[in-house]
């Protein structure tokens, strides 16, 4: 049985982990008979976003694997704890904490860092040439992480494929139900909620995503 990590950065769409993504993404590992890890950073969230009035709640502070031990139902390890013998691939589901917490492009635009757990944790299946899955915002991390010329996808949002162009990366634009790949790198990359109107289009491009990366192990 192959066995997938899967890499959370809170929970919640504005400050955390995409819940939808996270769980369709572990869904679909299942249905296609490989298991998974959880896997997140043990660190500070940028910020607490109360998800009922889109407001920064200013005086709360939550910790990233705290966070997202919810989606997992506890089952979750820090990534500074990874045995990259023991997996095959990685997919990291979006929503914004893909972008305020795993790296600072919220804030910094192309100007962005990865953060250092979140480097060292993702180069591992990049530098053993495993397969990586990135959904919805969480492809601008793909540039720093895999260098120039590497193939990926956020939809169509035009500044924020600039940004994913000016980090080095070849960004192609695609629709809710696509899927990107480079073969050479072995990256794949699906819109999810960078464009989808509900579940059901998200689902279409994280379950051929999941598909391809498990195909590529």
């Amino acid at each position: 049985m192959k066995k997938i990590a899967v890499l959370l950065s809170g929970s919640g769409v504005f400050d955390g982990s995409e819940i939808h993504e996270a769980v369709l993404t572990m869904l679909a590992l299942t249905k296609l008979g490989a298991s998974y890890q959880c896997f997140a950073p043990d660190i500070e969230q940028m910020h607490v976003v109360n998800h009922l009035t889109g407001e920064v709640a200013a005086e709360e502070s939550r910790n990233v694997l705290v966070e997202s031990a919810r989606i997992a139902r506890g089952e979750i390890t820090a990534t500074d704890r990874l045995d990259i013998d023991a997996f095959d691939a990685l997919v990291i589901p979006g929503g914004f904490g893909a972008a305020k917490n795993l790296c600072n492009f919220a804030t910094n635009g192309s100007d962005c860092e990865i953060s250092l757990e979140v480097s060292d944790f993702i180069s591992e299946f990049a530098d053993a040439k495993k397969p990586v899955g990135f959904i919805c915002i969480a492809p601008v991390m793909i540039p720093l992480l895999y260098g120039e010329g590497v193939t990926g996808t956020i939809g169509n949002d035009i500044d924020t494929a600039q940004a994913f162009n000016l980090m080095g990366g070849h960004h192609q634009e695609a629709a809710v139900q696509d899927i990107i790949v480079d073969e050479a790198n072995k990256v794949v990359s699906t819109p999810a909620y960078m464009l989808a109107g509900n579940i059901a289009e998200a689902n279409e491009g994280i379950e051929k995503l999941v598909k391809k990366v498990l195909e590529m192990v």
